[in-house]
């Protein structure tokens, strides 16, 4: 039992040395290099953007159904369709009339006329303008008073899913950028025109519908779509910008490092800065368009000692090739 607990602590006493030296050697494996480089500020913009995800929605769906129970005689209209308000949009007989006329059928087309002029079909009115975007019924179809026969939506909009840590940003009438993940090359714009009072929870994330109208609605629109939505928080133009990177701060005071003369070392000059967003941030005061700001920051670049190989690594069929050519050439 002795014998077989040294031989353990040997071997892993021998493991831990081989990793040690190891990490010691792969330690110097990278080199850390100074990159500097010098630009200098200029004009441009800056978006503080809210990002999030959503659906395309209608604002106002509305379902026709029958006021009877009976059978459907003839739809007016197809799916993308426009419609009015008051427009009829479908024809049908009550259960009565459906009865009435296919008894008629065995006794001519004089039977049937009369009791066509007697008892009138139903007309489906469209209770709003907007588009046919949902067409569940054909003609011959029975129906009750419960059967969706069309669907109409005034408007799709974008409904936007923000989180309660935004929701505080965000205000209507501020404008927003419309992407489709079915098509990624449209775009569109649009403004924040409603925002929910009632918040949702979807696994354990308390989200704010936020509803986006389109300035413009594309022809490829349709409700269900997703959709990526950039609500724009903040905007501002013709500012003198700067990249982020160059930015130093030492306890409350924000500066940056500027180049006066070519054989000089760079001199800390204070600035005052502004918005910001991924890439650039604003600067009001403190440096002018012509002025050098340098910027560092730390490379990390393999040394010559990466060719140190791993001795806990397989060696690589060129290595082994070249220790085999050494070993026939003596």
């Amino acid at each position: 039992m002795k014998k077989k607990i040294i031989i353990t602590l040997i071997i892993l006493g021998v493991a831990g040395a081989g990793w040690a030296a190891y990490f010691f050697f792969f330690k110097d494996d990278t080199a850390k290099k100074r990159e500097t480089k010098i630009v200098s500020p200029e004009i441009g913009k800056i978006e503080v953007l809210i990002s999030t995800t959503g659906s395309v929605q209608p604002r106002n769906r509305v379902e026709i159904k029958s006021t009877v129970g009976g059978r459907i005689d003839s739809i007016l209209v197809e799916e993308g369709d426009k419609v009015k308000k008051g427009q009829t949009v479908a024809w049908m007989s009550s259960t009565d009339r459906a009865v009435l006329l296919d008894a008629a059928k065995s006794q001519g087309p004089e039977v049937i006329k009369h009791w066509k002029e007697v008892y009138k079909p139903t007309p489906l009115i469209a209770s709003i303008d907007g588009e046919v975007i949902v067409r569940s019924i054909e003609p011959g179809q029975s129906v009750t008073t419960a059967t969706v026969v069309l669907v109409i939506s005034d408007t799709l909009i974008v409904n936007a899913r923000v989180d309660e840590t935004d929701i505080g940003k965000v205000k209507v009438g501020q404008d927003a950028k419309i992407s489709l993940d079915a098509y990624a090359d449209v775009k569109e714009r649009g403004t924040v025109e409603h925002i929910s009072y009632e918040s949702k929870v979807v696994s354990n994330v308390t989200t704010y519908d936020v509803q986006v109208i389109p300035q413009k609605t594309p022809s490829v629109f349709r409700s269900g779509m997703s959709a990526d939505i950039n609500i724009i928080q903040e905007r501002k133009k013709d500012i003198m910008i700067l990249p982020q990177e160059a930015i130093r701060k030492e306890g409350k005071e924000v500066f940056v490092m500027v180049k006066k003369a070519e054989k000089d070392p760079p001199v800390k000059v204070q600035v005052e800065t502004g918005i910001k967003d991924l890439n650039n941030i604003e600067i009001i005061s403190g440096l002018t368009l012509e002025d050098k700001v340098v910027i560092e920051s730390k490379k990390f670049v393999l040394s010559e000692k990466s060719t140190t190989t791993n001795p806990f690594m397989p060696a690589s069929p060129n290595t082994r090739g070249a220790s085999g050519a050494g070993g026939s050439r003596r």
